[in-house]
């Protein structure tokens, strides 16, 4: 078999660079084992006028990564306009936060057709392709277009909302239409993959029976696959990384106070808002854990060009130097406050320096952040996970301590239960929760999607009539060349 990932991203895996992203970060292990090839953007773009789609190709392990630039004059309208302006928020349960034009719809499925025709390159008689994320949810039907009939797998990293708000997108119908031209769509809890097959049945009149779809392209199965990590690696990546500078001089300036940690892309729907306001809750309701626990915030600046995320990092500057200068002393800074991103592995060394680890967002597909925490903490002296309900890692971590981000009172309570837990509770808490890290790892994942979609590949399709003439065909007659 010649597997061929598709992504946005590919993550270069320097050891020293901050990693892009949850999703690259998991990926690229895999990759350099299983012998796969990874396509995505170089970050770079081009005018229209070359003939065929650039592809810069280099090995990673017994992989490779093809790196294309992508057409300038459709790049911002794909990327910062539909994908991350409509269907992110929409992704996320925030319907207020949708907007798009119909030039940014045209571009992100010129990018989408584009992506499809550089495919054609790598494809060989054995080829299978597996797509990740909400950048290419037509990429299965150009390549159909294409005439490509091998097994073509599509896995969602983000959460997939009620029907309610998926409706809110523009041209909702038609790209989920596409998307049944998957033969195995995967997603990250029951929850997202019931979502998406009662918007079948209700909106395309599509029959269900156990997960699969019949459509004009045949037939789609829906299932739930939770990534994980290499926990051992990781742990192992936290031992070492005790002695890097970054972690050695964190440890030394705390002074024997004690850390909680949070590692986001600043992202509206992280919940960074109500997490600072919880500790600023927290140190109000108990002065006595002043200077006796601080918060290390790193918070990754991501998608500056759209409003929302302009919007959001100013805001939660202000409330940090407002909290900072409520609670602060001269010789005491509540939260430290950081806008950049660190490797992987000195990530590893500040969690497990960290006696709390706070992940609260609003809405989360998985976060690898909760699964990369508990794998690094020490064994003997372990600390707390503090976890949002709404992440996807909360049905696996239940034995995390579990909050409702949306209730600022309550989070700030259950911080200061975790500072108070006692070693044995922290121990059976952190057992618990590696037992479920280290059945589901990125191997895993990886090895149960494969083999489910080479699985689809042994089954003949069968197809159902067209719904309807698919809309989107005056935007593929305007080509890239």
């Amino acid at each position: 078999m010649n597997l061929v990932v598709v992504s946005n991203r590919v993550a270069r895996g320097k050891p020293n660079e901050p990693m892009t992203g949850g999703l690259a970060a998991a990926l690229l292990p895999v990759v350099e084992k299983s012998g796969a090839i990874w396509v995505g953007s170089s970050g770079r773009v081009r005018d229209g006028n070359q003939k065929e789609p650039f592809a810069e190709v280099e090995a990673l392990g017994a992989g490779a990564l093809a790196m294309l630039d992508l057409p300038a004059a459709h790049y911002g309208g794909y990327y910062e306009g539909f994908a991350n302006s409509a269907l992110w928020p929409a992704l996320h349960s925030r319907a207020d936060l949708i907007r798009a034009s119909e030039e940014d719809y045209a571009s992100y499925r010129e990018v989408n057709a584009f992506m499809a025709r550089a495919l054609l390159r790598f494809r060989k008689e054995d080829s299978v392709f597996w797509i990740q994320d909400y950048h290419f949810l037509a990429l299965g039907a150009e390549l159909r277009d294409l005439g490509i009939d091998k097994p073509i797998g599509f896995f969602l990293h983000t959460p997939w909302p009620a029907r309610a708000v998926i409706e809110g997108v523009p041209h909702h119908r038609e790209l989920i239409e596409a998307m049944l031209a998957y033969d195995l769509i995967g997603f990250q809890t029951e929850e997202d993959c019931e979502n998406f097959l009662r918007y079948v049945e209700a909106d395309l009149g599509l029959a269900v029976r156990n997960g699969s779809v019949i459509s004009r392209y045949g037939r789609s199965r829906a299932a739930v696959f939770p990534i994980g990590i290499d926990p051992g690696k990781f742990a192992q990546q936290a031992t070492k990384a005790m002695t890097h500078p970054d972690v050695s001089r964190l440890r030394r300036s705390l002074n024997g106070e004690r850390l909680a940690i949070g590692v986001d892309r600043l992202d509206y729907s992280k919940g960074l808002i109500n997490r600072i306001k919880a500790f600023d809750r927290m140190w109000t309701m108990h002065p006595s854990l002043k200077r006796t626990i601080s918060l290390l915030q790193i918070a990754t600046p991501s998608r500056g060009g759209i409003e929302a995320y302009g919007n959001l990092q100013s805001e939660v500057a202000k409330l940090v130097t407002d909290v900072n200068g409520i609670h602060g002393e001269v010789d005491w800074t509540p939260i430290r406050y950081l806008n950049k991103g660190f490797s992987q592995a000195v990530l590893a060394g500040l969690y497990r320096t960290a006696q709390v680890g706070v992940v609260t967002p609003l809405q989360d597909g998985m976060n690898l952040v909760a699964k990369e925490y508990v794998a690094a903490q020490n064994p003997a002296d372990p600390g707390v996970l503090v976890l949002s309900k709404f992440a996807g890692a909360a049905n696996e971590l239940d034995a995390a301590l579990i909050v409702n981000p949306h209730d600022v009172d309550g989070m700030a309570r259950t911080i200061a239960t975790a500072l108070s837990m006692p070693l044995a509770e922290r121990r059976l808490r952190w057992e618990a929760m590696m037992d479920k890290i280290c059945t589901h790892t990125i191997q895993q994942w990886f090895a149960d999607f494969v083999e489910a979609l080479q699985d689809t590949g042994d089954e003949k399709p069968e197809r159902s009539p067209p719904l309807a003439e698919p809309t989107h065909l005056p935007f593929r007659s305007a080509r890239i060349h």
